[in-house]
């Protein structure tokens, strides 16, 4: 890491020496592993392809799978670098091969927490694919290399099966294809490439599906020595490129920053902050326009014409923060103002949300469940307890009224009485505080605050949602943070995930603390336009556009987003 790498070599011969001398075959692995690696750095690849081979031999005869997989990847490497493309290519398919199998029967959080050592062979073999323009074959790999837990944990639950030995088949050109074209939309999957490139893919409704690749080492971002971009990059724990994306993270953070919403006080806003904006007028934000400049001028000319036809992003690692809606033009406009927009963690994840949203028509619930402003419950240490939320019960009344039922609040909105209403429920609107890292259980992030009762604290948890079994067709989390929690190379684990996984087709959940009354305003524009037509998206949308005229700034009106199905 400091760049000395004779240094490195010499040490590493030494290490090499003590393990043949004391016949420790692993040790004597790794020490031929790490004189490859340093080779490589130094540029010499028949040396680093030979100690590689070497360190392979040696994870194969004492059969350590996991250092197989690490090898077999170090070796693609040096073999993409000595312009042996097709040999990397096979060889970095056998790496994911290895690594994949290690997974296979482990439960679903050690599915995540072991992904996180194995994201590098993925994103070589994209590049690698892309350097001999297969760039279908890159795209595979790309959807092959996110979400996969949570793609076999929801094919488990949608197969009525607990089984944690589960497997699906990551989904090959064709079955992308298909799932555009049954969610007759224009899907933008985005992949990051280390610190060097941005690849996207749009895949339109017809199947056409267009490669474009933005060059990251342009991105002209001043570092600070320590980022809020390097630290999402690097809690994230992945081996050997924890910096991929500092420089975009940092853009990001950048981008937030502008809005005024960069901090993780996850509590909804009871006092609205003064917006000294006039009504009707236009803001630009350069960062905004920066991240539009990165993200979407690339693919704009690919991006349908009809502000109607959805969107579906497809992020990757810090691009989960992003507000697609709010990213704004040359010209000032907005991306809601042209398109309606989703997100989802994985094209496959859609496949899936569009089984639960069947299964849910079979069920045909009739209950709806609006809870605001419930009596607050205490957190930290000392326990203090959150602050009440009136705009959030002015909103369940007025939302209500609308689902025509009637509003739990205060006292009544007990966890223990929520949890059993939700289990019955087909649409879920519930306006409270939400948490982000102020709770964590089973090292899930992400709570929802709920009255307590009895023993109870009354925190729904992440962990208790993705225990639970529900049937309702949308669940709008109308509170702060909602849509953030641990970004791994399995998505974000938090409140969103974990809804899904319950068996929710459709979830709303925001990228940051939501401001009280404009809040309000938006959810109930957002039922009012999904009783005259009952397509989310485009119901979001409209709500968006409409609390934009009195409340312009996009902290006021962008924070949600839409993930699952819009019909």
């Amino acid at each position: 890491y400091l760049g000395d790498y004779a240094k490195a070599i010499e040490y590493a011969q030494q290490s090499l020496a003590i393990a043949r001398e004391i016949k420790n075959r692993q040790g004597e692995g790794v020490a031929l592993g790490n004189l490859g690696m340093a080779y490589l750095y130094l540029g010499d690849y028949a040396k680093a392809i030979e100690y590689a081979q070497q360190s392979l031999a040696i994870a194969r005869e004492i059969k350590n799978r996991e250092s197989e997989g690490t090898h077999l990847n170090n070796l693609g490497v040096a073999l993409s670098n000595s312009g042996n493309l097709p040999a990397a290519e096979k060889t970095l398919l056998d790496s994911i091969k290895v690594l994949e199998s290690l997974r296979a029967g482990l439960d679903d959080a050690n599915k995540v927490s072991i992904f996180e050592t194995q994201t590098n062979p993925y994103v070589n073999l994209q590049q690698v694919f892309i350097a001999q323009k297969k760039t279908n074959d890159a795209l595979e790999i790309a959807e092959r290399g996110r979400a996969r837990a949570f793609v076999e944990l929801l094919a488990s639950r949608l197969a009525a099966s607990a089984s944690a030995t589960t497997t699906i088949n990551p989904p090959n050109i064709q079955q992308i294809q298909q799932i555009a074209k049954e969610q007759n939309a224009t899907l933008v999957e985005y992949s990051i490439i280390k610190h060097q490139a941005l690849y996207i893919w749009v895949i339109k409704p017809t199947g056409e599906i267009t490669f474009r690749s933005v060059d990251l080492k342009s991105l002209n971002i001043n570092l600070p020595e320590a980022t809020e971009g390097t630290r999402v990059s690097a809690a994230t724990g992945r081996r050997g490129f924890n910096e991929q994306d500092t420089a975009l993270a940092e853009m990001i953070r950048g981008t937030r920053e502008a809005l005024g919403v960069s901090g993780d006080t996850a509590n909804r806003q009871a006092a609205n902050r003064p917006d000294s904006t006039p009504a009707n007028s236009r803001i630009i934000y350069p960062k905004l326009q920066q991240s539009y400049q990165l993200l979407i001028q690339p693919i704009a000319d690919l991006l349908p014409t009809d502000p109607n036809a959805p969107v579906i992003f497809i992020p990757h690692q810090s691009l989960f923060l992003v507000p697609f809606v709010a990213l704004q033009d040359p010209t000032g406009q907005y991306l809601i103002e042209k398109h309606t927009i989703l997100t989802a963690p994985a094209i496959q994840i859609l496949q899936l949300t569009r089984q639960s949203r069947q299964k849910v028509q079979q069920v045909s619930l009739q209950n709806n469940l609006v809870v605001g402003n419930p009596i607050m419950p205490k957190i930290g240490i000392p326990p203090r307890q959150l602050e009440p939320l009136p705009g959030s019960e002015q909103e369940a009344i007025t939302i209500a009224q609308l689902l025509n039922t009637k509003p739990i609040t205060g006292a009544q909105a007990t966890k223990a009485s929520i949890v059993q209403q939700m289990l019955k429920a087909r649409i879920i609107h519930l306006a409270t505080h939400g948490l982000l890292n102020e709770v964590k259980r089973r090292d899930l992030p992400g709570a929802i605050a709920l009255a307590p009762s009895g023993n109870d604290d009354g925190l729904l948890t992440s962990s208790e949602i993705l225990d639970l079994k529900l049937n309702a067709e949308l669940v709008v989390l109308s509170a702060c943070n909602t849509g953030r929690g641990k970004l791994t190379g399995d998505g974000v684990l938090g409140l969103s995930r974990a809804l899904i996984s319950a068996g929710v087709s459709s979830i709303i959940v925001s990228l940051w603390p939501v401001p009280d009354a404009a809040t309000g305003e938006l959810m109930a524009e957002f039922y009012r336009q999904l009783q005259k037509k009952p397509n989310k998206a485009q119901a979001l949308r409209q709500a968006m556009l409409m609390t934009m005229k009195m409340h312009p700034t996009p902290q006021d009106w962008a924070a949600f987003t839409l993930i699952g199905e819009a019909e």
